[in-house]
């Protein structure tokens, strides 16, 4: 796996997690929204569990976990994905632990703050078209995360 270039970006420390510095550029913020809702049997709905810019990706075949640790909002319905405001850029997903934390050693990620299962990370909001591509891989990751609980 090839290392995020640069350091990591500033993420606050209190409040909901936010990335504070490298943000996308909008347009490239605009390019991650839509090839996400453009990904196989997504949705957008808003977040049960981030701020209100925040933008919440639901299965449509799927709206119910079979496993808390595939969703940003337990006992909810299923939210495996949420992606922050343009102000932000950044989103969390839930990932296998061991994979979030082979995208955290890359740079890519580093582990959600308020953290309930070690299944959720914040990945970095894209800065490239290359970065774009592997950070939209990373939420269909996500996205078979959460259907592989479903199946099992």
């Amino acid at each position: 796996m090839q290392s995020r270039t640069g350091k990591r970006p500033a993420v606050s420390t209190s409040g909901p997690q936010s990335q504070l510095t490298q943000q996308s550029p909008p347009q490239m913020w605009g390019q991650l929204v839509s090839r996400v809702f453009e990904l196989d049997s997504t949705v957008e709905g808003h977040s049960q569990v981030s701020p209100a810019s925040s933008r919440a990706v639901f299965l449509v075949d799927m709206p119910q976990q079979r496993s808390p640790e595939t969703s940003l909002a337990p006992g909810e319905r299923l939210e495996p994905v949420h992606i922050h405001g343009v102000a932000d850029t950044s989103l969390h997903v839930c990932l296998p632990k061991a994979r979030g934390e082979e995208l955290a050693a890359h740079g890519w990620a580093e582990a959600h703050q308020y953290e309930d299962f070690g299944t959720e990370f914040m990945i970095y909001g894209p800065r490239t078209n290359e970065e774009l591509e592997f950070v939209v891989s990373i939420v269909e990751e996500s996205l078979s995360f959460a259907r592989d609980a479903h199946d099992a």
